[in-house]
């Protein structure tokens, strides 16, 4: 890093990341379990357990990967805030257009 380099973001706190790592893996391995559900009782309308039980992991990890991104975001803007200040932080958001729109 050169003298008029600053850096863009502060430390990082290994918390969030372990987090949504585990979330991760959760959503990636419970599917690959197949001896968990590789039966046709209980059914869903008539839908053999083994398949409902994927579709649902669909949105299971939908779900899991929302939380995540929501995460990270904080953690990113929490680690942009101790650089730059917090107000700078809504001033950019306000100028590239990512902000809430009332």
């Amino acid at each position: 890093m050169s003298r008029t380099d600053s850096p863009t973001r502060g430390p990082a706190r290994p918390a969030p990341y372990v987090v949504s790592g585990v979330l991760l893996v959760i959503g990636i391995v419970m599917p690959l379990m197949v001896p968990l559900y590789a039966r046709a009782d209980p059914t869903f309308f008539g839908i053999p357990f083994f398949y409902w039980y994927q579709m649902l992991w669909v949105f299971i990890d939908a779900l899991l990967l929302w939380i995540v991104y929501g995460i990270v975001i904080r953690e990113d803007r929490r680690r942009r805030a101790l650089i730059h200040g917090p107000a700078s932080d809504d001033a950019r958001r306000a100028s590239d257009g990512s902000g809430d729109r009332s």
